[in-house]
């Protein structure tokens, strides 16, 4: 088939929950992926870590008028190929019912997809389609959730540098309850894990558990001593006075930004925050189209881009092929959820091994779903 003759027929919306819709869902027990289908039979594979019932509804929705309208309406019959064109379709087509949030988290998943498509017809991999790659393997850093119990932060902590993590993250859990809690709780990690190996990295997320600068300053000095590689979301990221007030205030740096969405709000992070790191989460912010132009500003400007990664397989497949077309591409976030969605969903899920993450060199993302374990988690 030529490249002009191949159309989008349909985006399927599959919401996967590994507790019953009325139980309580933690981390990576939920998620919602798309698959969107072509006349040519080639399939391209995305996800968001969002709403499931939310995106679904933001891409089945039927037309209110020109400026809010399903997602799959505006694509059925268009050419997958023409991914930045569709973006902007896609962007301009919601713009009442979106520009921000779920829309955009919704218009993230089908965005991968489009480049997995894209990569799969001309028989490439997508970091071959964003320019090359700049590495063969990428350095992955384990997130976990910490315990209030220090022997089992010992333990997890011994295990993850067992495996051959040179870097850690850890958040959620107790982390961000309680000041001498906290303190004890990063102390354990970081002694525990520089008796093992001097030179590991160690950040910490409080998911905005600190809540104010002021507090968040008293802590950031305390913890001066440990050298922590960032602390992740101190306070909300929508304060941004807030974080400029801790950056000017301690030596520790500061990263955020998985929860924004689109060029638009991290151009205003970058320049009104003062963090060293900005974590944009490909599944959130706008898709891989989204993610080169965020690197970009973030490059100019002289901040790390880290992404957030917590979610499925198709996350990490996606990331890595980003970060490998990035010249500062070399650090990832590599979750250490058990959640079957997160272990089993890609059977040929990109492994971890000696403290890097591989890039593979499969046609477009390269993911390969395992259908039983969607028949069995499915909820729609």
């Amino acid at each position: 088939m030529l490249f002009n003759e191949l159309k989008i027929t349909e985006v399927e919306v599959i919401h996967l929950r590994v507790p019953a819709l009325d139980e309580a869902c933690e981390w990576g027990e939920d998620g919602v992926l798309i698959r969107v289908h072509t006349n040519a039979g080639i399939t391209g594979v995305g996800e968001s870590d969002s709403s499931p019932m939310m995106i679904e509804g933001c891409i089945k929705a039927t037309q209110s008028h020109g400026s809010s309208q399903g997602l799959e309406r505006l694509l059925i019959g268009e050419n997958p190929l023409e991914i930045e064109r569709l973006y902007t379709k896609m962007y301009n087509g919601t713009h009442y019912a979106g520009r921000r949030s779920t829309m955009i988290h919704a218009i993230s998943a089908i965005d991968m997809a489009l480049w997995d498509i894209a990569g799969q017809f001309y028989k490439v991999p997508v970091w071959q389609l964003l320019g090359g790659k700049f590495r063969e393997k990428i350095r992955a850093y384990g997130t976990f959730i910490p315990s209030a119990v220090k022997e089992e932060n010992v333990a997890r902590t011994t295990e993850l540098l067992a495996q051959g993590f040179t870097s850690l993250k850890f958040g959620g859990g107790p982390l961000g309850k309680n000041a001498e809690t906290d303190y004890e709780i990063i102390k354990t990690v970081c002694e525990t894990a520089r008796g093992i190996n001097k030179d590991v990295e160690i950040a910490i997320d409080l998911a905005s558990a600190w809540r104010t600068a002021g507090h968040t300053i008293e802590m950031a000095k305390k913890l001066e001593e440990f050298n922590l590689l960032w602390i992740e979301e101190p306070i909300t990221d929508d304060v941004l006075a807030g974080y400029r007030k801790v950056s000017q205030s301690t030596s520790q740096k500061l990263a955020g930004g998985e929860t924004l969405t689109t060029r638009y709000e991290f151009a205003n992070f970058i320049e009104k925050s003062g963090a060293d790191f900005v974590q944009p989460d490909v599944t959130r912010c706008g898709g891989i189209t989204e993610m080169v132009k965020i690197y970009d500003m973030a490059h100019m400007a002289g901040m790390k881009l880290v992404p957030h990664g917590f979610s499925t397989g198709i996350l990490i497949a996606a990331t890595v092929h980003f970060l490998a077309s990035r010249e500062h591409g070399d650090l990832i976030e590599y979750s250490q959820s058990t959640s079957p969605l997160f272990t089993s969903l890609v059977k040929n899920q990109i492994a971890f091994e000696d403290g890097y993450v591989a890039v593979p060199n499969t046609p477009g993302l390269g993911v390969e779903l395992d259908e039983e374990i969607i028949a069995k988690y499915r909820v729609n």
